[in-house]
C-alpha cells in the first residue's frame, strides 16, 4: 500500500460565520441553501429513509447536513432520534486523534518521538524506535490483519487480528495485544490500516490522562464538554483503557458538533480546543490503500477537489467535513460491507447537491 510522498496540498477550512451561534447548547437551524435541487435532496433522503427505503443501506439509523454552521438537514430511521446515541465504531478512531493533539499543545506528548510502549524498550527490539505519529498515519509496519468477518467454517478468529484483540483473546486489554505483535516492515515504509494500533495509542494516551473514570473525566473537560458533546460515552477495557479504536457512543448531532470543530481547525467559540496545525496533520493526504482511499492521521481524505475528510467507521459511520461549502455530513446506520456502494454512492451525491463540483 503506497505511500505518497509528497503530500497533497491542503484546501483552507471556512470559519464560522459571524452571524451563526456556536451549537454549543443548542443547534442553530436554516433552510436549505437556495441552490441545492430540494427534488433531488428529498428523493435522496427517501431512498435511505422513506416507506421504501434502498435495501442497499441496511439500516439507516441517522443523517444530518450541518451547512455554513447551521443544521439544515435532519433525518432519524425507526428507532432513532436526536438523543440516541449511536456507535462509532471506527470514528472513535478521529476522536482519539484529536485527544493526542490536546496532550501534544499540552507539551505532554511529542508525536515524532517513539512511542512510550515499554514492551519494546529493548535495546535490540526493532520496534522500540516506532514514532506516534507513524501509528497515527498507519505506517508503524506491524503486523495486524484488520479483517472483520470470520471464515465461513467457524474458524480460529485469530486469523483476523481485530476480531481477535475486540471480541477474543485481547479483549481484556488490546494495546498490550497489539504491543505482542511482531514487525511486518520497515517502520513508515507501508500503510496498513490497524485498529490495534490505534488501541495502543490509546493506552499513551491513558498513561497520561489516567484510566477508567479518570479518563473519562478529562475526555469530558478537555474535548466533550467544551463543544457541548454531552452525550459522549467511550468505551474502557478491563485495563481501563479507552477502546479508541471502536467503541464511542454519541448522539448525531454531537457526531455534527465533532465535525464542526475539526472543520473549523479546531476552534470553538473562541476558544482553542486543539491547534489548527493538529487537525492539517489530521487531513494531510499521506498514504492510500488497496482499494484506492487515502489517509491522513487517524482520518481518511477524499482526492474530489473538495478537501473532503472525515472520521469512517465500520458498516458506514461517516462524519465528513467538506472545506470548499462548508458542509458537515453525518451518517450513521448498519449497512453490511457486501454493500457499501450503496451508502458511498448515496454520500457523495448528497455531498455534490450542496457542492457541485465538476
Amino acid at each position: 500500500m503506497p505511500i505518497l510522498d509528497p503530500p497533497a496540498p491542503l484546501i483552507a477550512l471556512p470559519a464560522q460565520p459571524a452571524d451563526v451561534p456556536w451549537p454549543t447548547t443548542k443547534w442553530p437551524t436554516g433552510p436549505v441553501p437556495a441552490g441545492v435541487d430540494a427534488a433531488k435532496l428529498d428523493a435522496l433522503l427517501d431512498a435511505a429513509f422513506g416507506p421504501d427505503p434502498d435495501p442497499g443501506f441496511g439500516e439507516s439509523h441517522a443523517t444530518l447536513v450541518v451547512h455554513g454552521g447551521r443544521l439544515v438537514v435532519e433525518r432519524y430511521g425507526p428507532g432513532t432520534d436526536a438523543t440516541t446515541p449511536l456507535l462509532s465504531w471506527s470514528m472513535a478512531k478521529s476522536v482519539t486523534h484529536t485527544l493526542v493533539g490536546i496532550l501534544v499543545d499540552q507539551g505532554r506528548l511529542d508525536p515524532h518521538a517513539p512511542a512510550d510502549v515499554p514492551e519494546w524498550s529493548d535495546p535490540d527490539d526493532p520496534r522500540r524506535d516506532i514514532t506516534l505519529h507513524q501509528m497515527l498515519r498507519m505506517v508503524d509496519g506491524l503486523e495486524f490483519n484488520e479483517a472483520y468477518a470470520l471464515p465461513d467454517d467457524g474458524g480460529d478468529a485469530a486469523w483476523s487480528h481485530c476480531i481477535d484483540m475486540l471480541f477474543g483473546a485481547g479483549i481484556a486489554d488490546p494495546a498490550a495485544y497489539t504491543a505482542a505483535r511482531p514487525l511486518a516492515h520497515e517502520p513508515g515504509t507501508v500503510f496498513n490500516y490497524s485498529s490495534g494500533t490505534t488501541n495502543l495509542i490509546a493506552r499513551i494516551v491513558g498513561d497520561l490522562i489516567g484510566r477508567g473514570d479518570e479518563a473519562r473525566a478529562w475526555m469530558h473537560h478537555h474535548l466533550f464538554a467544551p463543544i457541548g458533546m454531552t452525550s459522549a460515552d467511550p468505551t474502557f477495557d478491563e485495563s481501563g483503557n479507552f477502546v479508541g479504536s471502536s467503541y464511542l457512543h454519541a448522539t448525531a448531532r454531537d457526531w455534527a458538533r465533532f465535525g464542526l470543530l475539526n472543520l473549523r481547525g479546531g476552534e470553538w467559540d473562541g476558544h482553542r480546543i486543539v491547534s489548527s496545525s493538529w487537525v492539517d496533520d489530521g487531513r494531510t493526504t499521506r498514504s492510500r490503500d488497496d482499494d484506492g482511499g487515502e489517509y491522513g492521521a487517524h482520518w481518511w481524505t477524499v482526492p474530489d477537489g473538495r478537501g473532503r475528510f472525515y472520521a469512517g467507521g465500520f458498516e458506514w459511520q461517516r462524519v465528513a467535513c467538506v472545506p470548499t461549502t462548508d458542509l458537515v455530513v453525518v451518517r450513521l446506520g448498519k449497512t453490511p460491507e457486501a454493500d457499501y456502494e450503496t451508502p458511498r454512492a448515496w454520500f457523495d451525491e448528497l455531498i455534490a447537491l450542496f457542492d457541485p463540483l465538476a
